[in-house]
């Protein structure tokens, strides 16, 4: 794969932002993390539009829910376990049940938190976010698309909930006729026997795996899902009906995130083998992050791995 310039899609979460903050009229709420959300880069040019909120996150939620409801933007940023863990409550009931545009920036999302430890590494929010009424989910897969993702759910009426990692991961949208649509999954590579859909900072690893497979005769088609919920069905029902084989790549428990959002639809509508790349059913632990990419399988040699046995399942 190409040695691309690497970045970490909070750090774009901050200066979307503080560049958007000029083109549009919204607050930032933030729980005393702004350094490492990345939303101190908006406070400091536009303070009288932040506020923090100090190490209370429902209250967090709440207050963000208030001022949506008089109709103005507002995101309210912590970490991911935070955000949808401990606020979960609020964010059902103050977000989700009366249908407010709250968009929710969570930082620090998987197990790239590293030496965090699994108290930090949030491998259950696309779940818990899912089971939401009307929430949206954007988990995007580089820099470019994190920016993308912020200016699209300003314009977006409802709630959102923008997943955002630590880790700096390739930027790989360099291509000028990008376009970042909300509920449309892109197609990264061509391929004729096996899908790999991917999401977050597995994208770039679902290309790298293509490649690797390729020097091995098997054709690999990507797909880049960016939004979790809803879910683009058509460019899912395709890739299932052309290739015949799927597999799934997900910085997240594979109980309750992409791979079973997947399943679903092709168990729906064209069932074909489908095998999950993600953290099997266990909580992280403190180390460093390439360690814990190899330790939980979230590597393009296990896609490679993997890509072979859905191909190998096929009738």
């Amino acid at each position: 794969m190409m040695n691309y310039e690497k970045k970490a899609t909070r750090e774009s979460y901050g200066e979307a932002l503080a560049e958007l903050g000029d083109k549009y009229d919204f607050l930032v709420l933030d729980a005393d993390l702004a350094a490492a959300t990345k939303t101190g880069i908006f406070k400091k040019k536009f303070p009288e539009r932040f506020f923090d909120c100090g190490i209370a996150e429902g209250n967090m939620i709440s207050v963000a829910a208030g001022i949506a409801s008089t109709g103005k933007c507002v995101f309210a940023s912590s970490f991911a376990m935070f955000a949808a863990g401990r606020a979960f409550e609020q964010v059902r009931n103050s977000i989700g049940y009366p249908h407010l545009g709250v968009k929710i920036g969570a930082t620090h999302a998987g197990i790239t938190v590293g030496e965090d430890g699994a108290t930090h590494q949030c491998l259950e929010d696309i779940a818990l976010m899912r089971t939401i009424p009307g929430m949206t989910i954007i988990n995007p897969a580089d820099a470019v698309e994190a920016k993308a993702a912020v200016e699209a759910a300003i314009n977006f009426e409802g709630p959102v909930y923008m997943r955002f990692g630590r880790y700096a991961t390739p930027i790989f949208n360099v291509n000028p006729d990008y376009k970042f649509e909300i509920g449309k999954g892109i197609d990264l590579a061509e391929g004729s026997d096996v899908t790999i859909v991917a999401t977050g900072l597995m994208v770039a690893m679902a290309l790298e795996a293509r490649e690797m497979l390729a020097t091995e005769g098997i054709s690999a088609r990507v797909i880049n899902i960016h939004t979790i919920k809803p879910i683009d069905r058509d460019i899912i029902i395709d890739a299932a009906k052309k290739t015949g084989a799927i597999v799934t790549a997900e910085e997240h428990n594979i109980i309750g995130g992409l791979g079973e959002a997947v399943s679903a639809v092709t168990a729906e509508a064209c069932p074909v083998p489908v095998i999950r790349v993600g953290v099997n059913d266990s909580f992280g632990h403190s180390g460093s992050v390439p360690a814990l990419l190899e330790e939980y399988g979230l590597t393009p040699a296990n896609l490679v791995a993997k890509a072979k046995a859905a191909v190998a399942l096929k009738k």
